[in-house]
């Protein structure tokens, strides 16, 4: 298997769909781009870190419950299947709910660790319900909470994956 090093540009993906369907130009928040950075050391002896958008959380834990929940989850990574749980305003929750790996795809992730793909995967992985419409409160809040679990957790890299 083949990872592209290279970045998608899911601004101007977004922009030219936007175009196609006749739909009024898309209002990104912030439209500055962080510059992509290499990995310091190869994939196959890196930590990685898995934070998902799509309101995962464990059965047990509280669920997500409103707009603007700026809350997060930690999941340990070797958490069944079968005990976690999606909740999410914003999304259609039924494939989730049938495969929790469309939105948190903890399962591929794993297959990547025992192939020697990446060197392993972080002991908790976190999740969020998006759509949260405060700009200032993911980034004066919700990002450097989870920016300081990866760091506590020593990940090398962490793997976004947008609901």
């Amino acid at each position: 298997m083949t990872i592209s090093q290279e970045p998608i540009d899911y601004i101007e993906r977004t922009r030219a769909l936007y175009s196609s369907l006749n739909y009024p130009a898309y209002e990104w928040v912030n439209e500055q781009s962080a510059p992509f950075t290499k990995p310091t050391k190869p994939l196959s002896d890196s930590k990685v870190g898995l934070i998902c958008s799509g309101g995962i959380y464990l059965k047990g834990q509280i669920a997500f419950h409103f707009k603007d929940d700026t809350s997060y989850r930690v999941i340990d990574s070797k958490s069944r299947n079968e005990n976690l749980r999606a909740t999410h305003f914003a999304y259609d929750l039924k494939d989730a709910r049938e495969d929790i790996n469309v939105v948190f795809p903890l399962d591929t992730l794993r297959k990547f660790a025992s192939e020697g793909l990446v060197g392993g995967i972080a002991n908790n992985v976190y999740s969020f319900m998006g759509g949260i419409y405060s700009s200032r409160k993911v980034r004066e809040t919700l990002a450097p909470n989870i920016a300081k679990q990866m760091q506590k957790d020593e990940v090398d890299l962490v793997i976004l994956v947008p609901a």
